[in-house]
């Protein structure tokens, strides 16, 4: 038994050595010997049975819970009506928790199994210590990952940022266990490393400069209510325009109308200005502004036949005669020589066109007339005279919203010609190789 004190002369120095560690040595010794094993072969032999065993044991656990236990869960779960289990069978949570048991039987055998060999027992429950410590990472990993589903599940938070603050969740998970498992690795106690990590504030400050950047943005979008999931949101720095389709800790994106994605940093929805067009749609009405240029040289005062013809239009007979009435009486008390027509009050053909535009807009299914509805005459430039339309839609979807448009403004420009008004065009080549001919 030299060689047996001898490997033992430094037993692992522990504050308590348990009765079971000490009960186990003895018996697989008198077993041992019994056989007719001594010294070094009786250490040797020692060691590999009860690794074999501990290992078999750790391995027949490790496969029932794979095979028998994770089955019962799978059944437990497909019929609870439940979806946090379903989730949790999908992202395999449980199927990470079955190596959480074959590890610490491992563990807490390591220094039974090679009790004669210190240091190959203070490295193997290094490294089980660190295989628990990265099976505890997927397994919160995972269950952050479930947690994310359901909660982006519930109608009142489908619209929020959940995946930012699942990704800070995992942030936080890596971290800390990564430090917990550089500790083991190194057998460095933990406030070493905490106090070594806080020197190194500037560097991490700019390694993780993005990742806090977005956390910070995040958190505004959120408390501001900013910006949601499904929003339609344009971004012309970054040639976004359409909706959102995830917000995460770093980055949103958006879907375009011509179903390209755009990745946008986080932050920049807070240092950059962008338009979100979800008051439009909670109003149920749809801005339009448009405008027609009428080309100025059409533009003249309504004679008595012109305005016989324009009293005939249904949408504008009535005002016609009644303007006319009343800019008679006008002329008349205030004896206006009408033998000149510039003379007194007159009506021009770009007035009466302008209030029928109104009544057709007011008279129209598919304008809302609870909302601003007005025809402006703008400043008039080197493209003629603007007659300006503001009116709100019923519809907010933009398919719908473009034909409705198109048809009114088909309308307006094949009606031009009833009020001998004509669109300004600039003049092409063909008008000049006309003038010159």
């Amino acid at each position: 038994m030299a060689l047996e004190d001898s490997l033992i002369s430094k037993p692992i120095q522990l504050k308590k050595l348990h009765l079971q560690t000490q009960e186990v040595i003895d018996y697989s010794n008198e077993i041992l010997t019994s056989w007719g094993l001594e010294d070094s072969l009786l250490v040797y032999t020692r060691t590999a049975i009860l690794f074999v065993l501990v290992f078999g044991v750790s391995f027949m656990l490790w496969w029932l819970t794979r095979k028998i236990f994770l089955s019962i869960i799978h059944s437990f779960a497909s019929k609870t009506k439940t979806k946090w289990d379903d989730y949790l069978v999908e992202k395999r949570f449980f199927s990470a928790m079955a190596h959480m048991v074959p590890l610490l039987l491992m563990d807490y055998f390591m220094r039974i199994i090679f009790y004669s060999f210190p240091r190959i027992a203070d490295l193997g429950i290094r490294l089980t210590d660190i295989a628990i410590v990265f099976v505890l990472m997927i397994v919160l990993t995972r269950f952050l990952n479930t947690a994310g589903h359901v909660l982006e599940d519930r109608e009142s938070l489908k619209d929020k940022p959940i995946a930012s603050f699942i990704q800070l969740g995992k942030i936080i998970v890596y971290v800390v266990l990564g430090v917990v498992m550089i500790s083991v690795a190194f057998n460095v106690d933990l406030f070493v490393i905490l106090t070594s990590m806080g020197a190194m504030t500037a560097v991490i400050l700019l390694v993780f400069k993005d990742t806090i950047l977005g956390f910070v943005g995040s958190i505004q979008l959120a408390a501001n209510d900013m910006v949601r999931i499904g929003d339609w949101v344009t971004m012309e720095k970054y040639g976004a325009d359409g909706d959102v389709l995830e917000i995460t800790l770093n980055t949103v994106k958006v879907q375009n109308f011509d179903m390209t994605i755009t990745t946008i940093p986080t932050y920049a929805f807070i240092s950059d200005s962008f338009r979100n067009w979800r008051g439009m749609q909670e109003s149920g009405g749809r801005r339009a502004v448009r405008a027609i240029n009428i080309q100025i040289s059409s533009i003249k005062f309504c004679t008595p036949e012109m305005l016989d013809k324009l009293g005939e239009i249904e949408l504008i007979k009535d005002y016609v005669a009644k303007k006319e009435n009343e800019i008679a009486d006008f002329n008349a008390n205030n004896q206006i020589n009408k033998k000149v027509l510039i003379n007194g009050r007159n009506q021009t053909n770009i007035g009466i066109f302008r209030y029928y535009m109104e009544q057709y807009l007011r008279k129209n299914e598919h304008v809302r007339k609870d909302m601003t509805l007005m025809v402006r005459q703008l400043e008039p430039t080197e493209k003629g005279v603007a007659l300006q339309v503001y009116f709100f839609t019923k519809t907010t979807v933009w398919s719908e919203y473009e034909k409705i448009l198109s048809d009114i403004f088909d309308h307006f420009l094949a009606t031009l010609e009833y009020f001998d008004l004509a669109v300004f065009e600039s003049p092409t080549g063909k008008d000049f190789k006309r003038l010159l001919n």
